[in-house]
């Protein structure tokens, strides 16, 4: 094989829901060899699971099949595009027998794959008797769970395609590995690539959250065109582990080396131990460089060996959660708003105590418009905004009693109150998450072709510890600076952020290479512990990033238990970029803006 041959991976979907115009203008204009597809969460592995148990034939995302599929199965076939897809959900086979019966009644002769090994639902009592805990907080094994499912990695898709297999269905897997499963089958990677792992890794990582490393939630949105037709990104990638970015002609969107980096600091750690089940990932040294219009060259990235477990995520209920939302206007809203939601938990917990039903777990007030995610560093209030009330509690009854409490205040509290946003709330389950690693050589993985389950082999041995790292690379605190003037952190850098479980990460990029001594200095953990504190981080971690002059935050236990175990109105992180942004900078004279 030689370095100069070349493969085109269009990434079709970035969650369940995403937009349905992707894949078909993938397929039909952007020249690709493979489409890949990325469907699941966490929260996604719940509610599938909960299909399941009431239908045994569901548990897997729908719209793969009787939507993308149904309508692009002859013109893939025609191009020769393969697919990959963890469409499969915590049941791959019931996916894939609905696809086929698709394909069936088109006529058309289609080879599918099945990845299977991720569920390890049937091992609940196991782990339970073993004493297995969470690997962040300790917890013990929950009593009754709703999924359990280890993180896969990318051989079993490569074996599948080297089968030939024109559909590959995978349960859960990482998202990178649908792309990273493409690029070792094409290229022959073997187990000992770390290298290129880890750089196909990072090709995964960027595509998989689909038109995010395009210009979707880029800092500068206003230099970004026409969002409406936005370009999914094509991986268009080489033997030698290079890659380059870039979208359909034509489209809408922007692939810049900046797009492309906040995507790869999105939802990240220790950029030094990115750890996936096929290489342990170094992205500190990558390097982004336009290579034409919307056009970016990725290099850099160093692999090490992975470890020898996988980690699993088990999902399960914990008790009931409401949320309701309330339109406030008028002189003085955010403080109308606040004292009528107080008003309502004092009444409410008066009228649980009198039912005899349990005090809520957790209660919150947001005031959406008066800028409360910002905490000290808020603007003055809008004189429109929405009150969000939201409850935890193990009482469905205690949840229905504050739905039925909450639309009162309409005719009985502030002036200016109308508009019960979404009528009366509904109670919906808490799912939390537990998080665990499991040694890989208790995780048999095969690959299902037509009616034959062929064993994967998979390497076991134990590679890279993290620990042996030592602390990430940090600067000392800034001098005072006075006399400077100050600027907000937007002028001197843009960013990113997600959420990493209950932890929320933020990545900071300089604008330009002569901001990061700087920013460096300046953009201490300390400080931005203090920026947040309305949220009251238990700790700030600071990681570096000199090849993309780029530095990265994970603030811990920030997120009310993060996912749909939080409670916030920024339960994933989403806002955190935009709030550290704000950050007055003091810039000495010499500092060309």
């Amino acid at each position: 094989m030689t370095n100069d041959r070349s493969v085109r991976i269009g990434s079709a979907s970035g969650f369940w829901g995403d937009t349905a115009s992707a894949a078909p203008a993938l397929v039909r204009g952007g020249n690709v060899e493979y489409l890949v597809f990325d469907y699941l969460a966490e929260v996604t592995m719940s509610i599938l699971a909960a299909q399941k148990a009431k239908d045994a034939n569901a548990g897997y995302a729908t719209d793969f099949v009787h939507v993308t599929m149904k309508a692009l199965l002859p013109e893939l076939k025609a191009r020769g595009i393969r697919v990959v897809a963890n469409a499969g959900g915590v049941n791959p086979i019931a996916c894939r027998d609905a696809l086929a019966k698709v394909a069936a009644d088109l006529g058309i002769e289609l080879s599918i794959g099945v990845v299977l090994g991720d569920d390890l639902s049937a091992r609940a009592d196991e782990f339970r008797g073993r004493g297995i805990t969470e690997m962040f907080s300790a917890a013990a094994f929950p009593q009754r769970t709703a999924s359990i499912n280890a993180y896969l990695g990318a051989l079993p898709i490569a074996r599948a395609l080297d089968a030939g297999c024109e559909v590959v269905i995978t349960g859960r897997c990482v998202d990178s590995a649908v792309t990273l499963g493409v690029l070792v089958h094409e290229f022959g990677w073997d187990g000992g690539d770390y290298d290129r792992l880890a750089q196909g890794s990072l090709a995964g990582h960027l595509v998989e959250c689909g038109a995010q490393c395009t210009g979707g939630l880029f800092t500068d949105w206003e230099v970004v065109p026409d969002w409406d037709v936005i370009g999914f990104p094509i991986v268009e990638a080489r033997a030698d582990g290079r890659f380059v970015i870039t979208k359909v002609e034509g489209s809408g969107g922007l692939v810049s080396p900046a797009t492309v980096a906040e995507q790869m600091l999105y939802e990240i750690g220790d950029p030094r131990a990115y750890h996936m089940p096929d290489v342990a990932c170094d992205f500190t040294g990558v390097r982004f460089e336009q290579a034409g219009p919307d056009r970016v060259l990725v290099s850099g990235a160093k692999g090490r060996p992975p470890t020898d477990t996988y980690k699993v995520s088990a999902t399960f209920m914990d008790g009931f959660r409401n949320t309701a939302f309330l339109t406030i206007a008028g002189e003085q809203a955010a403080a109308k708003a606040r004292r009528t939601g107080e008003a309502l938990f004092k009444r409410i917990a008066r009228m649980l105590a009198e039912a005899g039903l349990p005090a809520f777990a957790e209660q919150r007030i947001e005031v959406i418009g008066a800028e409360d995610m910002y905490g000290a560093h808020a603007r003055p209030a809008s004189r429109e905004v929405v009150l969000k009330m939201a409850v935890k509690t193990p009482s469905k009854a205690a949840a229905e009693l504050f739905a039925r409490e909450f639309a009162a205040s309409a005719t009985s509290m502030a002036p200016g109150t109308t508009g019960l946003v979404g009528g009366r709330p509904t109670p919906v389950p808490v799912i939390r998450l537990f998080s665990f690693l499991i040694p890989k050589r208790e995780v048999p993985v095969a690959l299902c072709i037509g009616d034959a389950e062929v064993p994967v082999a998979i390497p076991t041995d134990g590679g890279f510890d993290a620990r042996t790292l030592g602390p990430a690379l940090r600067y000392g605190s800034a001098p005072a600076f006075e006399g400077f003037d100050s600027v907000p952190l937007i002028r001197l850098a843009h960013g990113r952020s997600g959420d990493k479980g209950d932890k929320a990460n933020i990545g900071i990029i300089a604008r330009r290479p002569e901001y990061l001594p700087l920013l460096n200095h300046w953009l201490t953990p300390e400080r931005v512990a203090a920026h947040f504190a309305h949220n009251r981080p238990s700790r700030v971690e600071r990681f570096d990033l000199p090849g993309t002059n780029a530095i990265n935050f994970l603030l811990h236990d920030v997120l009310g238990g993060g996912g749909m175990a939080s409670l916030r109105t920024d339960n994933l992180a989403k806002c955190y970029c935009q709030v550290l942004l704000c950050m007055e900078v003091p810039v000495p004279g010499d500092i060309a803006l």
